[in-house]
């Protein structure tokens, strides 16, 4: 596994990450399944692993203490999320600092994720959705400054809300941010405009999540793709979703590499961007562990090839069902 720095905290993550929501809370999630993958993840020298009080309630949260219990002598980040007071994802423009961060419930909820990790702090406590309209609000500042200077989290990021890559820039200027959390694939490159030169500037962490696209980039979904009414992906993929996906995951398929499948293209994409610290895709499996961090293998697509993938750009805005 190869490693990269991860912003001003100087910390060398694993650049193949484990996203942790797909573990607590989906349909077909087997926890002896969950913790197998996990060790596996751990031992092919993944240290980086992102979760989130909202994932089931923090049970994924439990799920990831367990697994820094397990190995007292290696250094695994645990990088968590606080859910908006009013519990709505993504928020919206019209939301205020207060309804969804006032300083007490992000106290609240960092000693609630604290509880549930087992650790005296938090590496990595991130805000689980942003409006950059909310940047120069104190109402989040002197929390961060009063858990930090507790001791209790090392550092603080922004998860952004779907599509919206640049609504956090101001926010990222208060230098009371260490990382960022934002959409980036094949077909959501909207980051690298103004984003990722941010970042790089201010010495930003980057995490690259969703790089598959909620599946759609593992080429596995097609137009009949139906999703268990209890699980997220049957609000997510409704039918205009789901037919433009596999329209653009087809169009891919014809560019890879003889040996190569669209998972590992998905990867080596985002790979080839030096200005992301790690990418954080779910995984349930250890066979998707397996095949997922052998990607990290210091092997670059051809140059024609990423040149060809940067055609694939899918501009996108929010809807009422991207979530």
């Amino acid at each position: 596994m190869k490693t990269r720095r991860f912003g001003r905290t100087n910390w060398q993550v694993s650049e193949l990450g484990y996203g942790m929501w797909g573990l607590a809370g989906w349909t077909g999630s087997d926890i002896e399944e969950v913790n197998a993958s996990l060790e596996k993840a751990v031992s092919l020298g993944a240290n980086f692993f992102d979760t989130a009080w909202g994932y089931a309630e923090g049970k994924s949260e439990q799920i990831l203490g367990a697994l820094i219990k397990r190995h007292p002598d290696k250094k695994l980040y645990a990088a968590t999320k606080i859910p908006p007071k009013n519990f709505t994802w993504p928020s919206k423009s019209h939301f205020t600092i207060e309804a969804c961060f006032p300083a007490e419930h992000i106290i609240e909820y960092t000693e609630k994720s604290l509880k549930n990790l087992g650790v005296e702090q938090i590496d990595l406590q991130q805000f689980h959705v942003w409006e950059d309209a909310w940047a120069n609000s104190e109402e989040w500042q002197k929390a961060v400054e009063q858990l930090t200077a507790a001791g209790k989290v090392a550092h603080w990021g922004i998860s952004v809300n779907r599509w919206e890559p640049n609504n956090c820039l101001k926010t990222l200027e208060t230098g009371l941010i260490s990382s960022v959390q934002v959409i980036y694939n094949i077909f959501d490159q909207n980051p690298e405009d103004l984003l990722f030169p941010l970042c790089k500037k201010l010495d930003v962490g980057v995490i690259a999540r969703v790089p598959f696209d909620e599946g759609s980039l593992t080429g596995l979904m097609t137009y009949e793709t139906k999703f268990p009414a209890d699980d997220w992906r049957s609000t997510y993929f409704v039918p205009e979703n789901l037919t433009s996906s596999v329209d653009h995951a087809n169009a891919l398929k014809p560019l890879l590499p003889e040996g190569m499948n669209l998972p590992e293209m998905a990867l080596r994409f985002i790979l080839a961007n030096p200005d992301v610290g790690t990418i954080i895709p779910g995984m349930r499996k250890i066979k998707h562990v397996e095949s997922n961090i052998a990607c990290s293998d210091g092997a670059a697509l051809p140059a024609t090839l990423l040149t060809e993938l940067r055609n694939h750009r899918w501009e996108r805005q929010p809807t009422e069902w991207s979530q």
